[in-house]
């Protein structure tokens, strides 16, 4: 028995999400199907992450077992083959320990969630970001984000499905920059709570449209109460760009 590490890129648009469910089309199903196309085994694929419908990544870290003897390229590009024309890119894979797990050896995870900041409607980016015609000033929205970083009950931004055994969350970064007609808002903890980054953008642009003030932002925060959200930005512009895992942590020498 190996076990590989596969890292996946994919357009979440025609899925239900990534965690394979019973009504609809999962990248989960997709890549476990392909695995088993492939070795003829029956595959269970764990992520770092659960994206909801419509989110995309651009590295998700996964891990699958395979018994069948094959090696990390070929299986990389055998899955990839099996996958056409699914929005689904296995972009690397390497054989890794045993006890190596995608999930709970994962010690941070880090999204970005784009907007796309013009009057235009999107045509190569339709899906793939938020677009937002007001102005949004940047500056505001990176200043007030501050208020969230750190430990804190994030009650407020947490979906009222989610399974997480505490609102407790220490958020490690949250910034806002603009790139021309782009706005990036990156996010980096251990882990989030079910819709914890989409419902953080909603809130951090109504700062940027001025509609709330950092103090509305903080006051959210602290009412702990899922009522008090701004509102919630849609999936498009979410992206998960990377998980973290303890061989992979900077050494203090590089940083």
């Amino acid at each position: 028995m190996t076990r590989f590490r596969l890292t996946v890129e994919y357009d979440g648009r025609p899925f239900m999400g990534w965690q394979r469910q019973a009504h609809g089309p999962s990248v989960q199903q997709a890549i476990e199907e392909a695995v088993a196309a492939i070795t003829g085994e029956t595959a269970v694929l764990h992520a770092a992450g659960r994206t909801d419908a419509g989110v995309h990544a651009l590295a998700m870290s996964t891990h699958v077992d395979v018994e069948r003897p094959i090696t990390a390229f070929r299986l990389a590009d055998g899955l990839n083959a099996k996958l056409r024309p699914l929005p689904v890119a296995i972009v690397g894979a390497r054989e890794v320990a045993g006890d190596w797990h995608a999930r709970f050896s994962c010690i941070g995870r880090r999204y970005v969630y784009k907007i796309a900041n013009r009057r235009a409607p999107l045509a190569l980016e339709a899906g793939r970001a938020w677009r937002v015609p007001v102005v949004l000033h940047a500056d505001e929205m990176n200043r007030a984000a501050q208020l969230l970083v750190g430990r804190h009950d994030f009650t407020t931004f947490r979906s009222a499905h989610c399974q997480s055994e505490s609102p407790v969350k220490t958020l490690d970064r949250l910034t806002v920059r603009r790139l021309g007609e782009t706005i990036e808002i990156e996010a980096a903890a251990r882990s989030f709570l079910h819709h914890q980054v989409r419902s953080m953008v909603g809130c951090l642009e109504l700062v940027g449209r001025g509609k709330w003030s950092a103090k509305d932002l903080k006051a959210a925060l602290q009412a702990r109460d899922r009522a008090a959200l701004g509102f919630n930005a849609p999936p498009d512009g979410l992206y998960f760009v990377e998980a973290l895992y303890e061989e992979e942590r900077p050494s203090p020498n590089n940083r």
